[in-house]
């Protein structure tokens, strides 16, 4: 038995269904049980969606995970080409720094990131790798987090396990369920239409407006989108997004630029609101709340929602509603070190797990809400954390194994309108249900802000 699939369907309040997992053994090399994890997460939204279709009046289709296929799921940075170009991961600001009493790990991947990171530490926009780890070696790494988060930015001490263990925010995520399910007020049953089954897409008839980025999000309805659903991500054109790492998980959606802070483009979102039947929040929590995009105030609105919200902290504790990353996260609770090779150098999971699970897990309780109303109605919030997600893994220590996966068989190549995306197989699998994704490849930013004229299913 998976004991994440055990723990979602047990908070779930309902018996675990049976999921048939193949090459399920070493399916990411750690001391902790990532490959459960990553198992356990797409067994959790395989199974949610087979949940669904039986909701619907299907027959409920049976479930697999093929360990290689989640395994290059997890790792599609690794293994995502555009035109032959592989994916820049990292900038050079990002990453574990020497301070004068331990480590810290910074994250400036995005421009507003960086800009914040280098001024909190009182150094100039054209600082490079060189500047910046002279500037921590003369700071210690408690002086460098609170800098940094202060201003905005993000930088973290890199703790142990035990030293983590004594930091009040630890048990505020202790205090987390891995996924929760919460209804927010009375609505109608939800009525969809029939469901195609040629191929089975239990999600067909929904449609999520996605206000994510990075990983995590983006994964949850990533997943939606395989399934069926119409997916529209929503950005601000003040925000740039990393390119590559929209095409790595913006398949099967189409992308769209409103600018909420202006009434034009929040004449347009609510209009979009107004025949949602999920959103999709991935921001800093509160952060949208002025907007009008709390999830109360989203459900008065449009009552039958599913709001899906996602963290990197909860909203608890010192670091409640702070930004996070999976690296972040990884540093400050303790897996980096971990993962160390030494004891003394910070290591880090052989993917971005804690994002890749969480996103899963998201999607799976959207899944699961949908199913509920359609059986009983009403509006739901479904949450995740990557923090608590990531002390389920610190519960669950492993032996640590890696077996090779040969990826040439689970690796596809099309063409978008980006160019020629090569890119892993969708790790969710349902009996008669899709083998990719509709559309890949599709440029950020390049659709309409409007639905489609009809809804499938």
């Amino acid at each position: 038995m998976n004991r994440l699939l055990a723990a979602f369907w047990e908070l779930a309040g309902e018996a675990v269904p049976e999921v048939d997992v193949v090459n399920g053994e070493g399916v990411l090399a750690s001391s902790l049980a990532v490959g459960e994890l990553a198992l356990g997460a797409v067994a959790a939204a395989s199974s949610a969606a087979a949940g669904l279709a039986s909701a619907r009046g299907s027959r409920r289709p049976a479930c697999r995970v093929d360990g290689a296929k989640v395994r290059a799921s997890f790792q599609s940075d690794r293994h995502f080409r555009l035109d032959g170009r592989p994916a820049e991961a990292f900038a050079p600001l990002s990453g574990f720094w020497r301070t004068g009493d331990g480590w810290v790990r910074t994250h400036a991947n995005y421009p507003h990131h960086r800009a914040r990171l280098l001024a909190a530490l009182a150094l100039p926009e054209t600082a490079g790798p060189e500047a910046l780890s002279a500037r921590l070696r003369r700071s210690s790494a408690s002086e460098a987090e609170g800098r940094v988060l202060g201003a905005g930015g993000l930088c973290v001490a890199v703790r142990s396990v035990a030293a983590w263990r004594q930091h009040p925010q630890a048990a505020a995520i202790d205090r987390l369920p891995l996924v929760a399910w919460q209804c927010l007020g009375e609505a109608p049953r939800r009525r969809l239409g029939a469901m195609p089954s040629a191929p089975l897409l239990p999600a067909a008839g929904l449609r999520v407006l996605d206000l994510t980025r990075v990983i995590a999000g983006p994964v949850a309805t990533r997943t939606l989108a395989l399934l069926g659903a119409e997916v529209l991500r929503v950005d601000s054109p003040r925000l740039e997004e990393i390119a590559w790492q929209h095409l790595d998980t913006g398949m099967g959606k189409r992308s769209t630029l409103l600018d909420l802070g202006e009434a034009s483009g929040r004449e347009r979102f609510e209009g979009l609101l107004a025949d949602a039947d999920v959103v999709a929040l991935g921001y800093r929590p509160g952060s949208l709340d002025r907007l009008g995009l709390a999830p109360d105030d989203l459900v008065r609105r449009r009552p039958g929602l599913v709001v899906a919200t996602l963290s990197a902290w909860g909203l608890e504790g010192p670091f409640g509603g702070q930004r996070g990353f999976d690296s972040i996260v990884q540093a400050a609770t303790g897996i980096a070190m971990v993962e160390s090779n030494d004891g003394v150098t910070p290591g880090k999971l052989p993917a971005q797990a804690l994002d890749h699970a969480t996103g899963y897990l998201l999607a799976a309780a959207v899944l699961r809400a949908v199913a509920l109303q359609v059986r009983d109605g009403a509006s739901y919030l479904v949450q995740a954390h990557l923090a608590r997600t990531a002390h389920w893994v610190l519960a669950h220590p492993c032996e640590r194994t890696d077996v090779p996966r040969a990826v040439n068989g689970v690796l596809l190549e099309r063409r978008g309108d980006a160019g020629l995306l090569r890119y892993p197989a969708p790790a969710v699998e349902l009996d008669g249900g899709p083998k990719d994704w509709r559309t890949v490849a599709e440029r950020w930013g390049a659709d309409a802000p409007e639905w489609r004229a009809e809804r499938s299913g």
